[in-house]
């Protein structure tokens, strides 16, 4: 609920659209971190009650095939995927379709700021990863995008050469070899593997922002992440709009796509482990043979 204070304000304005605006924000974001918080747990369940009750087909490849997808709940993730695309088409595209309408200078200075308040969690998976230069690069962006930048609306680090990279405790724990465990789609949340959803949780406690963002601060959780939401589909509107219509099974391309950048994240963008390319071999000689004596 909202703090006594807020709700004591807003309740002769409940009807107009800016508290309905407030409201949603308010419980979009209290949502999405009780999911974040209960992600593990519901990972580990699933696991436990559906995935060891999942029937494998009797074909050979088919069962080959479910067996690598790891998604073991699939009838119920598809479910919930579908939740989350009506949530999609009703709420977030129109919204992302009228913020395409600012000027891109003020959408790239949101952007900017979004980026640069996300340091301090970057900087400290760094350090567990035992990166020195990285965190280093993190650092020196955080303290000139914050100054020179007018606190991070302006990315004047990336013209030192600084380059903005992504870490978070998901691929803290990706980069020590734990695996993802079984695919999940989350409520509003999206795609959440038992790894991810715990490095959600542990980067909470590491986000400074978390700890601000209480009593009169409990506006700032939500509307970061409503601006999150809203800024991501807005830079990736047409992309997902045409993958959408061009896949067979929308399903099946986010889950391939979500695990590519998780492990490409997770390798720091580096070239994965080659696939063994089997031998072919074609005796010439025999085939001519055959066909001379025929």
């Amino acid at each position: 609920m909202l703090p006594n204070r807020v709700r004591g304000e807003y309740t002769v304005a409940g009807r107009s659209h800016v508290a309905r605006w407030l409201w949603f924000c308010w419980d979009m974001g209290e949502y999405r971190k009780r999911s974040q918080r209960l992600a593990v747990a519901l990972g580990v369940a699933a696991a436990v009650t559906l995935g060891g009750c999942a029937t494998l087909p009797d074909d050979p490849e088919a069962r080959q095939a479910m067996r690598e997808a790891n998604d073991p709940i699939e009838p119920v993730n598809r479910w919930v995927f579908e939740f989350n695309q009506l949530l999609d088409r009703l709420v977030l595209r129109p919204l992302a379709q009228g913020y395409r309408a600012l000027p891109e200078v003020a959408r790239q200075g949101v952007a900017n700021f979004l980026h640069n308040i996300e340091s301090p969690v970057i900087l400290a998976n760094d350090l567990m990863q035992a990166k020195p230069t990285r965190a280093a690069t993190t650092a020196a962006r955080f303290i000139v995008n914050s100054t020179i930048g007018i606190g991070g609306l302006l990315d004047v680090a990336s013209g030192f050469g600084w380059e903005r990279h992504v870490e978070d405790f998901g691929q803290t724990l990706g980069h020590y070899g734990v695996a993802e465990g079984p695919y999940l789609v989350l409520p509003v949340v999206g795609p959440a593997p038992p790894r991810d959803a715990l490095g959600r949780i542990a980067d909470t406690f590491l986000d400074p922002l978390s700890y601000l963002g209480r009593g009169r601060g409990a506006w700032i959780s939500p509307t970061r992440s409503a601006l999150e939401a809203i800024g991501f589909r807005a830079r990736h509107f047409d992309q997902i709009d045409e993958i959408e219509r061009t896949s067979i099974d929308f399903y099946a391309t986010v889950r391939s796509a979500y695990r590519q950048r998780r492990n490409d994240d997770i390798r720091d963008g580096a070239p994965g482990p080659l696939v063994p390319v089997p031998r072919l071999s074609i005796d010439v000689s025999a085939r001519e043979t055959a066909a001379t004596a025929e």
